[in-house]
């Protein structure tokens, strides 16, 4: 035990060298054959602030709003949906004289997690589609493309503080609690636009593809108001009607009142825009700092000199054992209002970033790495990446820089039989609420240490 503690010691003494020292592991015990000479390389790093035009963003909830960040700059957040029709859909019973009341479109949002002002006058639209929703998910669409800006179908003021709700109702939770909607009154030739079709041509109910050609489905806009974003996590479309039927207690004919819903699920297409402006500033060269800001704004480019690393270590073992790496960061703003940093953080190389989430892929340890998640911030933590040094020297030895993305993430983890997170990533996607983060680029912060050894030869 003496032995093995003796050993330890000393090679962690050598892995706490200086740049560029190398020592003999446990010289006076060992054969010549097995000395381990260990070396530890430090490199620096570069890194900047990069725009993105969008962002892939498949995901159950929208964002609607506008919000403005003195540092920054402003987002504009909106959505388009396609609502879910159960094939062969008819309506449950038959309406009065065949006349469907009204339709609303109704959106939810999540209490308490809005971005920014709740007293904030705002103003939202709903617009009809023209035509099919692409499931591409790419968040720059030209809402022009889609739906006909000249009419729009209906509108509401609001702020998501909702002063016709009382404080009481407003505060109650669990059981019975008020849930957090807007409500916007659509055209009733709407709605009787869709009781006439399945009477008149109930093959367009027959398939979801038939349904989407006979309503493709709405955009819903910020259109006055600056100071808040609510995320919108349930969007229904109700059709309200009477019918007739005889009273179960009285036997008596009577009128009811009753809806036919329809949702926005995964079954179909939502599509979130984002527009970011006033960002020019982040972009400018900065020797304290780099940017991010989601969704879609800016994310911080690591810059790592490949060739540099492979050239230093060439000759000795190919594997190599540490490289940790993290990233500080800076205190976020101190202003009312000012968004939160993001939980996770992904590094991975910027020429796989437009297929990564696409495809549904996850960190694998190799070439992506996820963050560990942070309780009190100072630093994003992603532990040894010496995994992916070691693959581009073996795939691409003659590489000159290997840029990666620092790109902020939602995830979720994989459970073992008795429901502990088991570390490894089940799903990982972007993340799509706004945030903001400030990473520090100083000479200190941008250091790669480097540990690899070299076994001497008889």
């Amino acid at each position: 035990m003496k032995l093995l503690s003796l050993l330890y010691v000393i090679a962690a003494a050598c892995l706490l060298a200086a740049c560029n020292e190398a020592g003999y592991v446990g010289s006076s015990i060992q054969p010549e054959s097995d000395k381990a000479v260990v070396y530890s390389d430090t490199f620096m790093l570069k890194a900047s602030t990069v725009a993105l035009d969008s962002v892939y963003a498949k995901a159950y909830y929208g964002l609607l709003g506008d919000f403005s960040d003195p540092m920054y700059g402003t987002l504009k957040a909106d959505f388009f949906c396609q609502f879910y029709a159960q094939d062969e859909f008819r309506f449950r019973h038959t309406p009065v004289d065949g006349i469907v009341d009204s339709i609303d479109v109704v959106l939810f949002y999540e209490r308490g997690k809005w971005i920014g002002d709740s007293l904030a006058p705002m103003e939202a639209t709903v617009y009809p589609l023209t035509k099919q929703l692409e499931g591409n998910f790419y968040t720059n669409y030209n809402p022009e493309s889609y739906a006909d800006i000249r009419q729009p179908l209906g509108r509401i003021s609001y702020t998501p503080r909702d002063f016709t709700v009382s404080d009481s109702l407003w505060q109650l939770t669990g059981t019975g609690a008020y849930n957090t909607h807007l409500r916007i009154r659509l055209p009733q030739s709407l709605g009787q636009a869709f009781y006439d079709e399945t009477v008149n041509n109930p093959a367009a109910f027959a398939t979801q593809q038939t349904f989407n050609k006979f309503f493709p489905g709405l955009y819903v806009t910020n259109t006055y108001g600056s100071g808040n974003i609510l995320v919108i996590t349930d969007t229904r479309l109700l059709l309200y009607y009477r019918y007739t039927g005889v009273s179960s207690s009285t036997g008596a004919d009577t009128t009811y009142n009753t809806a036919e819903a329809f949702y926005v699920t995964e079954d179909v297409i939502q599509l979130n825009r984002f527009r970011n402006t006033e960002l020019s500033h982040l972009l400018e060269p900065s020797d304290e700092f780099t940017y991010i800001k989601t969704p879609a704004g800016v994310y911080t480019r690591i810059t790592i000199p490949t060739k540099e690393i492979f050239s230093t270590i060439k000759g000795r073992q190919r594997h190599i054992n540490d490289a940790y790496f993290s990233l500080s960061v800076m205190p976020q703003q101190d202003w009312q209002y000012a968004l939160a940093p993001p939980a996770y953080l992904m590094l991975i190389p910027e020429d796989s970033l437009q297929y990564f989430f696409r495809d549904n892929k996850v960190d694998n340890l190799v070439t992506t790495f996820a963050s560990t998640a942070q309780t009190v911030l100072t630093e994003y933590t992603f532990g040894n990446i010496s995994n992916m040094l070691s693959f581009y020297m073996a795939t691409q030895p003659d590489l000159e820089e290997l840029n990666l993305l620092v790109v902020p993430i939602e995830r979720s983890m994989q459970t073992d039989s008795y429901g502990y997170e088991t570390g490894t990533s089940a799903t990982v996607s972007n993340y799509l609420r706004p945030s903001t983060l400030r990473l520090r680029k100083d000479a200190g912060s941008m250091q790669l240490s480097v540990i690899t050894n070299r076994y001497s030869t008889p």
